[in-house]
């Protein structure tokens, strides 16, 4: 199919594409990867009168550290900010997750704030974003506002963002922890994931740990922490029984449904398999190991 007529809008400034916006509301749609609407349009699900393409507007495209915070902006695109030096060394769990997005041909186009504003229950980078207590920008004519990860993700595709806003950048904490990893299991390279889990722990000198992160998703509408998981690790040598029993509490924790692709008790199993092996990985970064027990 192809998509239903819309009108189309190129602005060159932040300004000019937020008083689109504004005019049009909830009759327009933003371009910036394309990697979710352009489908959305072929198949007529979204039937915008309004296309806003922002990819000529100048001074969305940078990764910057600030404040103890990486932000990074609506135009970057996720090939681009895998290999991001800064995103390497201060998100590196970010880094991690975007490798298992889609293709590279998709992730080549494809930018961080658009997967973020579209809400999948099963991507990767609103699953880091909300793992980490990280941030959205979202501007409208007149101002912006940043909203708390678990305070924009609402439900199914659906966000807090307003109809006449534009994500304009996403903010994580810098650094903080020594060890990260993603996992997640799909049916084939590329597609999305049945459950992905995001681990991000700090230790002290001794190996126990005094912060654990733990994110789940594909068990529900949308990602989510497992705060049961990060109690259980805190205070904990690395070990494998302490991940075995963040497992656990992530599989009693979880409301998995059932649906064509797996059922609920399978989606619990990988949610306890995951998350077992993510925090293993996490817990051996830096060459300390993990002990047996």
């Amino acid at each position: 199919m192809k998509p239903a007529p819309f009108r189309y809008a190129a602005p060159r400034t932040l300004d000019e594409a937020l008083a689109v916006l504004s005019q049009h509301g909830a009759e327009a749609k933003v371009l910036a990867g394309g990697q979710s609407l352009v489908p959305l349009l072929n198949l007529r699900l979204a039937r915008p009168e309004l296309v806003v393409d922002i990819n000529r507007v100048a001074g969305l495209d940078a990764v910057r550290h600030e404040d103890g915070w990486v932000e990074i902006g609506a135009l970057v695109r996720q090939w681009d900010a895998e290999r991001d030096p800064l995103v390497r060394s201060q998100v590196p769990l970010l880094a991690q997750a975007l490798g298992y997005v889609a293709h590279p041909q998709i992730r080549a186009r494809g930018t961080l704030c658009g997967s973020v504003a579209h809400a999948d229950p099963a991507a990767e980078i609103p699953l880091v974003l909300t793992t980490l207590g990280g941030e959205v920008v979202a501007a409208r004519a007149g101002g912006s506002r940043t909203l708390p990860a678990e305070a924009f993700f609402l439900d199914l595709f659906t966000t807090a963002l307003a109809s006449d806003e534009l994500v304009t950048a996403i903010r994580l904490p810098a650094g903080g922890f020594q060890g990260t990893a993603f996992c997640e299991f799909s049916p084939r390279e590329g597609d999305f994931a049945l459950v992905a889990v995001a681990v991000a722990l700090r230790w002290d000198a001794g190996g126990r740990i005094q912060e654990a992160r733990v994110g789940v998703s594909g068990v529900g509408p949308t990602a989510r922490r497992v705060v049961e998981a990060e109690a259980a690790l805190a205070g904990e040598e690395k070990s494998r029984s302490a991940a075995q029993r963040a497992g656990e509490a992530v599989a009693a924790a979880v409301h998995a449904s059932g649906d064509v692709h797996a059922s609920a008790e399978y989606r619990r199993h990988l949610a306890r398999v995951l998350t077992e092996r993510a925090v293993v990985q996490a817990m051996a970064i830096g060459g300390e190991g993990v002990d047996a027990q």
